[in-house]
């Protein structure tokens, strides 16, 4: 299992939010080269970030933090704000490695099997669900699309990798939703990252035995509850939790 460290950037600077409210923004540095440089050094070969600015506003705005966090020795899966082709294009004109759609795969569908088709595994969409149900919009608004049955039918439009967030775990520090990562683990073509809550070594090794794809590790890794190194050496298998 891959593990990705995550940067979410507000204004240039490294923050988390707490169930994607904007309102609960805890500031953890105002320097994310020197943040994603400690992850590398950690032994981290990946890297999630989050344009929230972009996530709030409906298009990219953190793109010379991008920029400079692509010059990092890491693969590099960048969301927040891609609503449109021409952000897909710009994104990934900065060195990034994979764009995350959100908002768009639930609006505008269409373009996603536009995107899908012409961009392969460079595209990869955010599942991010609230009671179930997929949330749009920076999380502000809840649609009435099943976030397990939406993950299969953009496996069936050849999505093949798909970013799912339980957001009422998400910043808790208090556990993930291992129940649906089960559940996700079942559908067949297509990778599984699991994103929102991850506090524990014991949940990294349940993901992992559940063969999900990967694990985005954000707050607990801030708040000193993780060890990066550690948590890499148990998604590959080489340590167990303690």
């Amino acid at each position: 299992m891959k593990i990705y460290p995550a940067i979410d950037l507000r204004g240039g600077q490294v923050v988390r939010l707490t169930q994607g409210d904007y309102n609960q923004m805890t500031v953890y540095g105002d320097d994310p080269v020197k943040v994603a440089e400690g992850f590398a050094q950690a032994g981290s070969t990946r890297l999630h970030a989050v344009d929230l600015d972009g996530a709030k506003d409906g298009s990219p705005m953190n793109r010379e933090v991008i920029r400079e966090l692509c010059k990092q020795p890491l693969f590099i899966e960048v969301g927040g704000g891609m609503r449109t082709e021409q952000n897909i294009i710009d994104t990934l004109a900065l060195g990034v490695d994979r764009v995350i759609l959100g908002t768009i795969a639930v609006t505008n569908f269409e373009l996603v099997k536009t995107v899908a088709k012409k961009y392969g595994s460079k595209i990869a969409v955010g599942v991010d669900a609230k009671d179930g149900y997929i949330a749009t919009h920076g999380w502000k608004e809840v649609s009435d699309v099943s976030g397990v049955e939406f993950c299969k039918t953009l496996r069936d439009i050849g999505i093949s990798t798909v970013i799912y967030t339980d957001i009422s775990k998400d910043g808790g520090l208090s556990g993930t939703n291992l129940a649906v990562y089960e559940e996700l683990s079942t559908i067949d073509g297509l990778d599984i990252i699991a994103s929102g809550g991850v506090t524990f070594e014991s949940e990294i090794a349940a993901l992992r035995d559940m063969n999900i794809h990967g694990c985005i590790l954000g707050k607990a890794l801030y708040a000193g509850k993780l060890d990066l190194a550690r948590c890499i050496a148990i998604a590959r298998g080489e340590a167990e939790p303690c």
